[in-house]
C-alpha cells in the first residue's frame, strides 16, 4: 500500500483482550521473572512503563498491537531457546515481532511475553558464495543500505519501514521478483530456534521438510533468527512516485492496462494505488525500471499524463524504495486482503475505480480514514524461478495467478473493526468473482498469508499442502509449544 463473514471470536480478539486475559496478564510475569533469570545478562526483560517495552510492542497498525506481561530482547539464539523451554513449561502465551508490520491481532502480539528480535540485526555479506546473512530484527531499509556498499542487494521488501520476519517467512513480492522470483525462492539457510530450543542451520539438503514449511509457512516450526539469501548485482536504478489527481484515473488505466499488455521486460515493474482519503481520491504510481536509464518506450505513457506531482530520476535501489510513502498511514486500525489476477485490462482496472469510489464512502460513514486499491501487475514468468518447493506458493501451476489487487482500509475507531473487515471481504469477494467471469483462471488461486484478513482458511492460502504442514509441524513441535504463539496455525 502506498499510502467471508468472521466469527465472534475472530471480531472479539481483533477488538481487545477480554477479562479474563486482562487478569491472567499479571500472573504471566512470573515467566517473564524467570526469562530474566535464566538467560544471558545482556538479553533484557521490560515491563510497562520503560521506553524498550513501548517499542517492543508497537505496531505499523494499532490492530496489530497490544500491552504484554512483558518484553524479551534476546541477543542470542541460545537465549530464545531457554526462552520457548520455560514459555513451553508454564503454558505462557507469547509473540515474536521483526518489523512491527502484521496488522492482525495477536499474530506478533500477546498479552504474555513479547520477543522483540532488534538485537539480532546483522548483515554479512559473503562475496564469494554471493550471499547475504540477514538479522530478523531489521527491516528491510537497513538491509538496502547496508549491502549497496558492496553494489548487490537481495529480493526483499518493496515498501519502505518494512521487516525480514513476514516477507522471508511469508512469500516476498519485490520489484526484482519478475528476475527473480520471490523472497522464498532465494533463500539459502534458516538459523532455526527449534521449539525444544536447540539452535540448528536449516538448509534445503540438512532438513528438506523443514526448510520447505519455513519458507511461507512462518513460526509454526519455531523462532528464526538469521536468513541467508542469494544476492545480486545491484547497480543504480530508474523510477519514483508519480500522483495523478482523479480527473487523470481513466488515463493512468489506460497507461497500466497497456503496459501490462505490452511490457515484457523483467526489469520493469510498476505499483500503482488508487487512495481514497476523506473524499478525496488520488493516484500515486511508482515506475521502476533495473538499470540507471530505461528504454525510450517504456512508461512514455505515465509521464505523457498531466501529473500533481513526480519523483523520478536515476537513484540507488534504497531511495526507490524510500519514495514509497507506508510509513503515512502508520498508527491506523488495518486490515489487508489479497486478490489474485492474470491480468490487468481496462474493464478491471475500471471496475477497481468504481470499488475505490464506492467502498470509500462506504467506509467514511464510519470512522474510515484511508482505503487503497493496489495493482500490482507481474510477468506470467514470476513463479518459474525455484525448482524447489516452498509451503507458499504451495502450487505454481497456471490458476494461481501472477498479479494482484492488494486490499487496503484504515480507520481510527475500534468498535468499527467487524463492518471494515466485512466491507473488506465483500468487495476482494467482488474483484475476484468479476475477475473469473471475465475468463480470467483464478477460480483455485491461493491468498498470500502476509494480506490476509483474519478468519481466511488455511485451505485458502495453502490449499493440499495444509496437511503437509500440519505433519511438519507435529514432527518438529511435538510438545505444542507454537501453539502458544500467534499467526497462521497449522
Amino acid at each position: 500500500m502506498l499510502l467471508p463473514v468472521l466469527s465472534f471470536t475472530v471480531i472479539s480478539g481483533l477488538i481487545g483482550l477480554s477479562a479474563s486475559t486482562e487478569l491472567r496478564r499479571a500472573d504471566y510475569t512470573a515467566t517473564c521473572q524467570k526469562i530474566a533469570a535464566a538467560v544471558s545478562p545482556a538479553s533484557k526483560v521490560y515491563y510497562s512503563g520503560s521506553p524498550q517495552y513501548i517499542d517492543d510492542n508497537e505496531h505499523w497498525a494499532t490492530t496489530g498491537s497490544q500491552p504484554s506481561a512483558c518484553s524479551f530482547e534476546p541477543v542470542n539464539a541460545q537465549d530464545i531457546g531457554i526462552a520457548l523451554q520455560l514459555l513451553g513449561e508454564d503454558q505462557t502465551p507469547f509473540a515474536v515481532k521483526s518489523g512491527g508490520h502484521s496488522v492482525n491481532a495477536g499474530f506478533s502480539s500477546t498479552p504474555g511475553v513479547q520477543i522483540a528480535l532488534f538485537s539480532f540485526s546483522q548483515v554479512i555479506y559473503d562475496s564469494d558464495a554471493q550471499t547475504a546473512t540477514i538479522g530478523m530484527g531489521l527491516i528491510w531499509d537497513d538491509v538496502y543500505s547496508q549491502l549497496q556498499q558492496y553494489n548487490v542487494t537481495v529480493v526483499g521488501g518493496k515498501n519502505t519501514g518494512v521487516g525480514i520476519g513476514g516477507i522471508v517467512l511469508g512469500g516476498g513480492y519485490s520489484y526484482l521478483s519478475n528476475q527473480y522470483g520471490l523472497s522464498v525462492d532465494n533463500i539459502v539457510s534458516f538459523e532455526l530456534v527449534m521449539p525444544n530450543g536447540t539452535v540448528a542451520n536449516i538448509t534445503s539438503s540438512s532438513s528438506p521438510d523443514l526448510f520447505y514449511g519455513l519458507r511461507g509457512g512462518f513460526n509454526n516450526f519455531g523462532v528464526v533468527t538469521t536468513v541467508t539469501l542469494k544476492t545480486y548485482t545491484q547497480s543504480q536504478v530508474w523510477g519514483g512516485l508519480i500522483a495523478y489527481g482523479s480527473d487523470q484515473w481513466d488515463a493512468v488505466n489506460n497507461a497500466i492496462a497497456n503496459f501490462v499488455s505490452t511490457v515484457t521486460d523483467p526489469k520493469a515493474c510498476l505499483y500503482s494505488t488508487t487512495d481514497y482519503v476523506s473524499g478525496v481520491t488520488t493516484i500515486l504510481t511508482i515506475l521502476f525500471y533495473d538499470a540507471p536509464t530505461r528504454p525510450d518506450d517504456i512508461f512514455d505513457e505515465f509521464l505523457a499524463v498531466s501529473h500533481s506531482a513526480q519523483d523520478i530520476s536515476t537513484r540507488t535501489y534504497l531511495d526507490l524504495i524510500q519514495t514509497s510513502p507506508t510509513n503515512a498511514s502508520s498508527g491506523l486500525r488495518a486490515m489487508f486482503d489479497w486478490v489474485p489476477i492474470e491480468q490487468f485490462t481496462t474493464s478491471m482496472l475500471e471496475m477497481v475505480k468504481n470499488q475505490t469510489l464506492f467502498y470509500g464512502k462506504k467506509v467514511s460513514e464510519s470512522s474510515g480514514f484511508l482505503i487503497s486499491y493496489d495493482i500490482i501487475p507481474l510477468l506470467p514468468s514470476l513463479y518459474s524461478h525455484s525448482d524447489t518447493p516452498s509451503a507458499f506458493p504451495s502450487s505454481r501451476d497456471s490458476g494461481q495467478g501472477y498479479s494482484f489487487i492488494q486490499v487496503y482500509y484504515g480507520w481510527t475507531d475500534a468498535n468499527d473493526d467487524e463492518v471494515m473487515l466485512q466491507l473488506g471481504a465483500e468487495s476482494a469477494a467482488y474483484m475476484k468473482q468479476f475477475a473469473v467471469d471475465a475468463g480470467q483462471d483464478v477460480a483455485n488461486a491461493l491468498i498470500y498469508p502476509n494480506c490476509a484478513p483474519p478468519g481466511t482458511a488455511l485451505e485458502d492460502m495453502y490449499g493440499d499442502a495444509v496437511s503437509t504442514l500440519h505433519s511438519i509441524r507435529s514432527a518438529v513441535d511435538p510438545d505444542d509449544v507454537m501453539s502458544l504463539t500467534g499467526g497462521w496455525r497449522f
